[in-house]
């Protein structure tokens, strides 16, 4: 029986209840071990936390691989903190205070709920549990027998227990709950015989008939709308990729029919249907293409340019280098015969000075000649040192002129690969913000289509 939290001293679930209730459910000495070993909490598959008081539900997001849940007799008014448990098939919430189905969402696996002995008045947020086998609720506060219908999207729900709720003093309760779940095997703990199941059939055969056709629309309805949706999806992330590839960067001078071969896609014409939302739509679609394909151009134009202006100052500057290696080669080299040509000079002169000497002092002309060829030795000499010096000086002048134009053909291909990385990323940016804007508008167009959907049955 519930109870309330006012007459008893409310409990939580701590790391201790929880560890004591494990020992519990071992044998003596397994549960010896347990305790002194300790206990991996996912490793444990079923948990009983019986007539502890316990008033909140909380501390069990440990227990991942959980499969039983014994949580009945207590002081519990709310579903909560069971999000974790994704692998619970069982679950006991009976003799609680509990007012509210809700808190079940990811218990996908739920096999057997109980609910017994509540103060629950609908049955509600219970449509994630597809699984739901056995559903016991009795002994709670439900009073319309129609709220039994939302049983029925349970198709493996065979066991069901409503005892003790006032909707069974209707006279016509057995054959409605029995008429409406035609899978039912038990009702309140009695199986369901052939000759009740016949006779609800007779009774409600009518309205059954009725509700099935529009469950069936209804389920029609939801594949079709789900189908239209990952269509839709589909089509949407082509687009997407239409604009945002290279559709848009790189072909934009060619023929373009994929917009309107996308446009006439099933998932985007039910998007269009309306004509004025498709004219407003392909208007926008068509100034914005045609917005990018001028700023396109512009861009392409701004970049040739830039190349040509790059070609012309690296041919300049290649030119300029040239010249200058040319002038200081012409100016060695001028310099260079101006040297052998004063040694000649030299020579010529002290032959003819030799010459001109007196016979009678051919000694005296001897011995000067022989000193005037010594001194053109050590001149002839000089001038190899000076060449090789003048050449060597010119290789290290060509080396410098080599490493300077290396810098800068160096420095212009970073300047130019940072200019036009800039440029490109630029262009991707606002190709991504001109997308992003289009997105926004569709997701507006499919909102207000999607309010216009819901209104036109109300109307």
């Amino acid at each position: 029986m519930s109870q309330s939290h006012n007459s008893v001293e409310p409990n939580v679930i701590d790391d201790e209840m929880i560890q004591k209730a494990i020992e519990e459910q071992y044998p003596e000495d397994i549960g010896q071990l347990a305790k002194k070993e300790g206990t991996d909490f996912k490793d444990v598959t079923e948990l009983q936390l019986s007539f502890r008081n316990i008033l909140q539900i909380d501390n069990l997001w440990q227990f991942e691989n959980l499969t039983k849940l014994q949580l009945d007799n207590n002081i519990i008014e709310k579903i909560e903190a069971l999000e974790c448990l994704v692998h619970l098939v069982w679950l006991d919430l009976s003799f609680n205070n509990i007012e509210v189905i809700e808190g079940l969402d990811t218990l996908v696996k739920l096999q057997d709920l109980s609910l017994y002995n509540n103060r629950i008045s609908k049955i509600e947020h219970m449509d994630t549990l597809q699984e739901l086998q056995i559903f016991s609720i009795g002994k709670n506060n439900l009073t319309t027998l129609e709220d039994v219908i939302y049983l029925r999207r349970f198709k493996n729900l065979r066991t069901l227990n409503l005892t003790g709720n006032p909707l069974c003093d209707d006279e016509r309760y057995m054959l409605f709950v029995v008429a409406y779940l035609p899978n039912l095997m038990y009702l309140d703990f009695k199986l369901v015989s052939d000759s009740t199941r016949e006779a609800a059939v007779l009774e409600y055969q009518d309205r059954t008939d009725l509700l099935e056709g529009e469950e069936a629309q209804v389920l029609a309805e939801l594949e079709e709308k789900q189908a239209k949706q990952q269509e839709l999806e589909y089509h949407k992330t082509a687009f997407v990729e239409y604009l945002n590839g290279s559709f848009l960067f790189d072909n934009m001078y060619e023929d373009d029919t994929e917009a309107a071969k996308l446009a006439s896609l099933p998932g985007v014409s039910d998007l269009l249907q309306d004509v004025t939302y498709r004219e407003e739509f392909v208007s926008v679609c068509e100034n914005l293409f045609n917005f990018g394909l001028k700023e396109y151009e512009k861009r392409e134009a701004e970049v040739s340019e830039f190349y040509e202006c790059r070609n012309e100052a690296l041919t300049a500057n290649q030119q300029e280098s040239r010249k200058l290696i040319l002038d200081f080669e012409n100016r060695n080299k001028t310099t260079l015969d101006e040297i052998h040509n004063a040694g000649s000079s030299d020579i010529a002169e002290s032959k003819r000075a030799e010459y001109k000497a007196d016979i009678h002092q051919l000694s005296e002309a001897l011995m000067t000649l022989e000193i005037l060829i010594a001194d053109q030795m050590e001149l002839l000499v000089d001038k190899n040192t000076i060449v090789n010096a003048a050449n060597v000086s010119h290789g290290v002048r060509l080396r410098k002129i080599d490493i300077r134009e290396s810098d800068i053909f160096t420095n212009t291909y970073r300047w130019q690969a940072s200019v036009t990385e800039k440029a490109f990323q630029n262009e991707v940016d606002r190709n991504r913000e001109h997308v992003k804007e289009i997105l926004q508008y569709i997701d507006s167009l499919q909102e207000e289509l999607h309010n216009m959907e819901t209104l036109e049955p109300m109307e």
